[in-house]
């Protein structure tokens, strides 16, 4: 069998071919993705610092009495985060399961490719222990030519020195 020689168009994402038929968990319609995003937003800095300083400018104006819409205790911005949480914690379950059914797909395409490399590897392998067969072979031909060589060397050194002999001596 020969091995597989990967072409020059395949990409680093191939293995994950197989699943792009799939769809995610949630659908790719534009709620999802939008949701996912949003969700994303809630962890960032820009989220956190801005949501600090407008609730230090609401606390600021209710209490020193610049407005009266919310006094102390704040129930209304009490209620502005109940509603907050209300939307943000599903809002962050589907972004999370949005991103853990493609750490599935990436999963599996990854097990794909490393099995792929081992199967390659195995390959690789027997092709090199066929390879060294065949060197030790023809260096087991090359020592067995070698010594036909040297004996057929050392049998015209013999018959020239016969010769040799003969034609001085005769």
């Amino acid at each position: 069998m020969e091995p597989a020689v990967p072409s020059k168009v395949s990409t680093y994402f191939r293995f994950h071919t197989p699943h792009a038929h799939l769809a995610s968990t949630f659908g790719d319609d534009w709620f999802g993705a939008k949701a996912e995003i949003f969700a994303r937003f809630f962890g960032t800095p820009v989220f956190l610092v801005g949501q600090t300083i407008a609730v230090a400018i609401w606390i600021a104006l209710n209490v020193a009495g610049v407005t009266h819409f919310d006094l102390y205790p704040f129930i209304l911005l009490n209620l502005a985060f109940s509603l907050q949480a209300a939307y943000a914690a599903p809002l962050i379950l589907l972004a999370q399961t949005r991103q853990a059914a493609r750490d599935n797909a990436h999963a599996d395409a990854d097990a794909h490719h490393r099995e792929d490399i081992a199967q390659s590897g195995i390959v690789m392998q027997q092709a090199a222990i066929k390879e060294s067969e065949t060197m030790r072979k023809l260096l087991e031909q090359n020592t067995r030519l070698t010594e036909t060589t040297a004996e057929l060397s050392r049998r015209i050194a013999e018959l020239t020195n016969e010769i040799h002999s003969k034609v001085v001596t005769g």
